[in-house]
């Protein structure tokens, strides 16, 4: 079974190609599970990297959307969101929202339906690379159709 067999590629696959049919899900060698391992099996700047970060609210969860040359900022979260507390969800949890394992989570395609932060420093980068729902399969977006694709709000969430 190829990797573009895998039930979460085809998600991705299947939502990118509805948003652009020129999109495609590109399959690596070499695993891209850290933005450090993507960015060299790539060849590509660090920060062009799309880190996809569940994060716990009080009430409910959040994905934030972050180059791979920064750290999400909760404190910064926490004022956009005015929550007090916000904390890392865990392994089970972002399988359970998103059906995406840690390394593999893509920005699109989730099982429940969540609000998207996109982290305004990717717009420094022509092209983007997200994980597309396997440690070793990502798609190459700018961040224009980033935004549109993932209906996500850009925000200052950086550090």
């Amino acid at each position: 079974m190829t990797l573009l067999n895998k039930e979460p590629v085809k998600r991705v696959e299947k939502i990118l190609k509805k948003f652009d049919k020129n999109q495609k899900v590109l399959v690596l060698n070499t695993s891209a599970k850290t933005a450090l391992d993507a960015a060299s099996s790539l060849c590509c700047d660090v920060g062009a990297i799309v880190k996809s970060l569940i994060l716990r609210t009080e009430s409910s969860f959040i994905l934030c959307l972050v180059a791979g040359d920064k750290r999400a900022s909760l404190n910064k979260i926490k004022k956009i969101l005015d929550l007090k507390d916000v904390s890392m969800a865990s392994a089970n949890e972002v399988k359970e929202i998103t059906g995406y394992t840690i390394g593999g989570v893509s920005p699109i395609g989730h099982l429940k339906k969540i609000d998207i932060l996109i982290d305004k420093s990717l717009n420094r980068f022509n092209s983007l690379f997200a994980a597309a729902g396997h440690p070793n399969c990502v798609f190459k977006i700018d961040f224009v159709a980033l935004q549109k694709i993932t209906n996500g709000f850009v925000k200052e969430i950086s550090e």
